[in-house]
């Protein structure tokens, strides 16, 4: 007798009527024949995809738990259809030294109710080398933050290491950026964001990061692209990149009907230069950079709000109400969402259906209609720009290592 077996659902390799048992926290059995265990759930044709894998997502702790904090963040994502989420470095203190990841480990396992890895900082070397002891998810370099000089040393440094770590990359050029800025100080439109930190900023940077990563032959991938320019460059370097559900389904003039709330870096983009929806292909990537803020701190003006959204909850959603518009295939969600961070990022057993594989899993009904309600949200933020807006297809539970967390909005 199995732990748990969900019956009567679909998947997307197999036939309609498919069960699925689940034992120790993982999938034991995957048949189209009955199965009896000690709890068994009807699904009633519902669809079952690998749980979702969010490799960037800011928590904001430790030291900005007033934004969000782990326990709100990974409720947030098991609410999404997420069972696993990386968190970025940019915490207070910064995830750069072996205590401080050592820290932050210590309170996600305390706190969160999916599971997690952590990107780290760039360091000394010797911090550097001790961390990898501790296994994380890559080294984060703010390329929009360092010059030409520091990058040609991080890159060097990182390259230097005793094992070879992922490098992921924010890429926007500094000095483009702090050119543009200073030329647009006096504009207020909230649109003017996405000139101060224009479309070349990031071409240029994404450029550089792969010259670097040739030259010290490091393992590159690019977080949160947004411009067609870089997606061709990284396409044709062969280098990994995410999109997030904002820069594939905005351009720059949806600042004029959010204003700040939807500010983000890198920005979104002007149509023509953007990425959209048709770019998503069986290799493509989902990172969301959840990134919450206080209302507050969104809504200080075109220059002085804070970048960042909380997505979590949304994206789902709003990719399967594409799939429902037929502007996307079905059978690509399982891949951006879960199958290729698991393969790119070195997950062990996660991001597929296959017995012996985690019971990570999410269930979705592809027909769920409703409005998105920030009130509703598990997430700290008070604000989105997708607040109020009509979906069309819904993550309705969430199991986590074989465990039910997320039934119906309510989390267990």
């Amino acid at each position: 007798m199995f732990d748990l077996v969900l019956k009567n659902l679909r998947l997307l390799d197999y036939s309609d009527g498919m069960s699925i048992a689940i034992e120790d926290g993982k999938i034991a059995k995957i048949s189209k024949s009955s199965i009896e265990g000690d709890k068994e759930i009807d699904l009633e044709g519902q669809i079952v995809l690998p749980g979702l894998i969010d490799p960037h997502v800011h928590f904001r702790d430790p030291g900005l738990t007033y934004k969000e904090d782990f326990k709100t963040g990974s409720m947030a994502a098991a609410h999404g259809g997420f069972t696993f989420v990386m968190d970025m470095p940019n915490t207070v203190p910064k995830t750069n030294t072996y205590e401080a990841f050592k820290e932050k480990q210590k309170i996600a396992e305390s706190k969160s109710i999916v599971n997690f890895g952590l990107h780290a900082g760039y360091s000394t070397l010797d911090e550097m080398e001790k961390i990898l002891e501790l296994n994380p998810m890559s080294f984060k370099v703010f390329m929009d933050l360092e010059t030409d000089e520091n990058l040609e040393k991080i890159f060097q440094d990182i390259s230097n290491l005793s094992k070879k770590p992922i490098v992921t990359v924010h890429a926007e050029k500094r000095d483009i950026v702090l050119e543009s800025t200073k030329n647009l100080a006096e504009e207020s439109e909230a649109i003017a964001y996405s000139y101060g930190r224009p479309a070349e900023s990031e071409d240029a940077s994404v450029a550089q990061a792969i010259e670097l990563s040739k030259k010290y032959g490091v393992d590159l991938h690019i977080c949160h692209l947004s411009t067609k320019n870089a997606m061709k460059l990284a396409i044709s370097n062969n280098v990994s990149f995410e999109f997030t559900p904002h820069h594939l389904l905005y351009d720059n003039t949806a600042f004029n009907e959010f204003g700040t709330l939807i500010k983000t870096n890198p920005p979104l983009r002007e149509k023509g230069k953007n990425v959209t929806i048709n770019d998503l292909n069986e290799n493509s990537m989902i990172g969301t950079d959840h990134a919450p803020h206080s209302l507050e701190e969104k809504t200080k003006g075109v220059w002085d709000s804070s970048p960042g959204i909380p997505s979590l909850e949304t994206v789902l959603s709003l990719l399967l109400t594409e799939v429902n518009r037929s502007n996307l295939d079905l059978r690509l969600i399982p891949k951006i969402f879960s199958e290729n961070a698991a393969k790119r990022f070195n997950l062990e057993n996660k991001g597929f259906i296959k017995e012996g594989f985690d019971a990570d899993l999410v269930v979705i009904d592809l027909k769920k209609e409703g409005v998105f309600d920030i009130d509703s949200f598990y997430t700290k933020a008070e604000y989105s720009p997708f607040d109020g807006l009509s979906y069309k297809g819904k993550a309705t539970m969430t199991i986590v290592n074989g465990e039910i967390v997320m039934e119906n909005d309510i989390l267990i």
